[in-house]
């Protein structure tokens, strides 16, 4: 309904193109928003109290979302939030505090960073990750370095095949 609507403005404004040309325009616009807010859920992670680091979340074969990270920045998502998230989470601490104003994602286009870690036993582990920076720092000055192998918990990750 909101698109016949707006396809009449926007008909009196463009008064030289046709009112199907513009109902096509906004129906295609508004599934696309839609598509982008029902498929791909905005996580709620909670970290530790002034946790600064990488977060990781793998591939797991867990029934519910596990978004509270360790002490170690790991937590785990099922294969089809692992599969259908691309927007960037809200992230708080256990106290309450967001953070988000300290998070530095690696792609320009998604907020994710999508990477594996070899090898447990000859089998990789799928990861999504971004970072949270100490206060007042520059990107790129911060690296750490985990190895992601050492983290997990071997019972919940969902090895890749690939």
């Amino acid at each position: 309904m909101g698109c016949l609507v707006l396809s009449g403005i926007l008909k009196l404004v463009f008064k030289f193109t046709s009112f199907l040309t513009l109902f096509a325009i906004t129906t295609t616009i508004s599934f696309l928003i839609f598509h982008y807010q029902l498929y791909s859920p905005t996580l709620k992670i909670i970290v530790p109290n002034g946790y600064k680091g990488t977060i990781n979340l793998v591939l797991s074969n867990v029934e519910e979302n596990i978004l509270v990270v360790d002490s170690n920045g790991v937590g785990y998502l099922n294969e089809w939030t692992f599969e259908k998230t691309y927007t960037k989470p809200i992230v708080e601490q256990v106290n309450g505090k967001r953070v988000d104003t300290e998070l530095v994602w690696y792609n320009p286009s998604t907020f994710w960073a999508y990477g594996k870690s070899c090898c447990l036993h000859g089998r990789k582990i799928e990861s999504k990750s971004f970072e949270i920076l100490p206060e007042n720092s520059l990107k790129g000055e911060w690296y750490d370095a985990k190895n992601l192998i050492d983290l997990v918990d071997e019972k919940l990750v969902i090895f890749s095949k690939r």
